[in-house]
C-alpha cells in the first residue's frame, strides 16, 4: 500500500586554494554558458505541477514513470537520458558534459538543472515527472533555485538492495554500469546522498513512499492512487 511519510572547513594550504577557485571557475563558467540563453523564466507562467520521482538503482522508476504517463498524461523527464541525449547530440553542452566525465567530475547541478528546464519550457504540458532527479542536497537547491518551484508531491520507490541489483543484472541494457561492481558503488552513493533528499521531503510532508517490490501491475496499484487524488486539481 502507499502511505504519506512525515517522518568550509578552513582551506589550510595554497594547494587547497587553488583547488578551490579551479572548481568555482568551472562552475561560473558552467552556469554563464547556460544561462547566457535563458533571459526570463517562462516557467512562472505555467500551472506547473512538479512530481520528482526517487529511488535507487533498479527500483522501477522508469517503468512505473511509463504508466503514470499512459494513465495519467504526465511528461517523464529522465536526468540521465537528457545527458546522454545531449552528450550524443555533439552539441557545445555535450561536449562539456562528456569531458566533465572523463575527468572524473560531477557535471555541475545547474546544468543538469537547465537541460531539464528547457524541456519544461518546450512541453506545452504543465505536468512534470523529474525522475532520478535531484540525487543529493546541491541537486535539489540548483533545480528550487533555478526554476523558482519546489515539488508537489515526491515518489520515493522503496526497494529491497538484493532486488535492485537482480533487477539491474538482469534488464540487460547493454548499459557499461549494469555490472554487479558498479551497481554496488552506485547503491552505496545513493545511500550516502539521495536518501537525504528523501528525508528532507519527507519532513516536509511532500514524500509517498512505494513498495517497489511485486509485479509491474502490483506496484502501479500502490502508485495509482497517489496521482488520482490529485488528478482533479490538476485540471
Amino acid at each position: 500500500m502507499w502511505r504519506r511519510v512525515a517522518s568550509l572547513s578552513a582551506l589550510i594550504s595554497s594547494t587547497s586554494n587553488r583547488c578551490f577557485l579551479d572548481q568555482v571557475a568551472y562552475r561560473m563558467s558552467t552556469c554563464k554558458l547556460f544561462s547566457s540563453e535563458v533571459k526570463e523564466n517562462p516557467l512562472t507562467l505555467k500551472d506547473l505541477f512538479i512530481t520528482f520521482v526517487l529511488g535507487g538503482p533498479g527500483s522501477g522508476k522508469g517503468t512505473q514513470c511509463a504508466k503514470i504517463v499512459e494513465t495519467f498524461g504526465y511528461v517523464h523527464l529522465s536526468a540521465g537520458e537528457l545527458l546522454r541525449r545531449e552528450i550524443a547530440s555533439n552539441s557545445e553542452y555535450g561536449s562539456m558534459i562528456l569531458n566533465t566525465i572523463k575527468d572524473g567530475k560531477i557535471v555541475p547541478s545547474e546544468m543538469t538543472v537547465r537541460l531539464i528546464q528547457k524541456e519544461m519550457e518546450l512541453s506545452n504540458n504543465h505536468k512534470f515527472l523529474i525522475d532520478g532527479f535531484p540525487r543529493n542536497e546541491e541537486n535539489r537547491i540548483a533545480f528550487e533555485t533555478i526554476i523558482g518551484a519546489d515539488p508537489d508531491i515526491v515518489l520515493f520507490f522503496n526497494c529491497p538492495e538484493e532486488e535492485m541489483v537482480k533487477r539491474v543484472l538482469n534488464r540487460n541494457q547493454g548499459r557499461v554500469d549494469d555490472n554487479i561492481e558498479t551497481i554496488k558503488k552506485r547503491l552505496q552513493v545513493f545511500k550516502a546522498s539521495n536518501l537525504l533528499v528523501v528525508d528532507y521531503y519527507s519532513d516536509k510532508g511532500k514524500l509517498f513512499e512505494i513498495d517497489a517490490t511485486g509485479t509491474e501491475e502490483e506496484i502501479f496499484e500502490r502508485v495509482r492512487p497517489v496521482f488520482a487524488a490529485f488528478q482533479h486539481d490538476q485540471k
